[in-house]
């Protein structure tokens, strides 16, 4: 952070549960999926959030857009939906003069906040435009660069893979997103909260707690918290410890795993960190905190192998016994 920033954490701690107070107004429960896609707003990241249909994943991003004050934008993916549908196209119209002219039309990406409904429906084809779109930030097309409004964000909702009908995505396009956040299906308070709210014909009124500005100057603060030498080891070595030809990893690791997390993952460790560091009013990154957002930024980049596809393992599972079995540094100096 700027020195002001690392000096006196407190005013970003309460920026962020004034957040969470606000977005609860409308969002029943769900407090640690809420925490988790902020921090990834704040680390300037994409997020996969995972769950069946009817859980609120689509509301969840107009509250959150309604909030943080982002320009949003949704893409509802079908079968038929095509590349150009999401990243706009070039038309025909005509000129003061009468001429005919090409002119590029906007599509759906060039909005702060973008929500992709259900990418698993989407063909691989329109699945590999908006990856291009997620990684370099701008649109190429007709030989001409238009680069997306800052900040840019991709809040992507993707149901179970068994359900049917719907296109696996690709590793590639998975490790773009910085978290994948599983939505719960409500316990019964919640359920019972939900049908209070939400058959009436008010909305709740909710406040602008910021701006786009605002975000993007926290997310360069936030990103000069310093990380010592000894909390990157770890980091580094619970993603090593993901990949199955490393030696001394977790049996399950060698016999169920295909592939490891990538290099990003390490990343969105770090970068995730930082934001809850800050949340809980640190000036530093600890061990505990790569702890707190391993699950969400390690979950989407392990992929199992055949048998391990077969005995329908949990991911989240193989990560807890990873965290358990890799040495924080304070172990290590014991």
């Amino acid at each position: 952070m700027s020195k002001k920033s690392s000096a006196d954490p407190k005013p970003f701690r309460e920026l962020f549960t004034r957040l969470k107070t606000e977005m609860q107004k409308a969002v029943v429960g769900y407090d640690d999926l809420l925490t988790d896609v902020l921090i990834a707003i704040f680390s300037g990241g994409h997020v996969l959030l995972e769950g069946v249909p009817g859980l609120g994943k689509t509301f969840l991003v107009r509250v959150l857009s309604q909030v943080i004050g982002l320009e949003p934008g949704r893409v509802q993916c079908t079968p038929d939906l095509m590349p150009a549908d999401i990243i706009g196209t070039h038309v025909v119209g005509e000129d003061e003069r009468g001429r005919r002219t090409l002119r590029f039309e906007h599509g759906p990406v060039f909005r702060n906040l973008l929500l992709v409904d259900e990418i698993n429906r989407a063909t691989p084809k329109t699945q590999a435009a908006l990856l291009e779109v997620m990684q370099e930030r701008n649109v190429t097309t007709g030989g001409e660069r238009h680069p997306l409004p800052e900040p840019f964000f991709v809040l992507a909702t993707q149901n179970p893979m068994e359900m049917e009908g719907t296109y696996p995505l690709p590793e590639a396009q998975l490790d773009r997103f910085m978290f994948k956040v599983k939505v719960p299906f409500p316990d019964l308070e919640s359920l019972v909260e939900i049908s209070r709210r939400t058959t009436g014909f008010e909305e709740p009124k909710l406040e602008n707690v910021m701006s786009g500005a605002d975000l993007i100057r926290l997310q360069h603060e936030l990103a000069q918290m310093p990380v010592a030498d000894p909390i990157a080891h770890y980091a580094s070595r619970l993603v090593l410890a993901t990949h199955p030809e490393q030696p001394g990893v977790l049996p399950e690791v060698a016999r169920y795993v295909a592939y490891g997390a990538s290099p990003r993952g390490l990343q969105s460790l770090i970068r995730g960190a930082r934001v809850w560091a800050a949340v809980n009013g640190a000036t530093a990154v600890s061990t505990d905190d790569i702890r707190r957002v391993a699950h969400t930024a390690l979950r989407h980049r392990v992929i199992f192998n055949f048998e391990g596809e077969a005995q329908q393992l949990k991911i989240d599972d193989i990560l807890t016994r990873i965290l358990d079995q890799v040495k924080t540094p304070a172990q290590m100096a014991a």
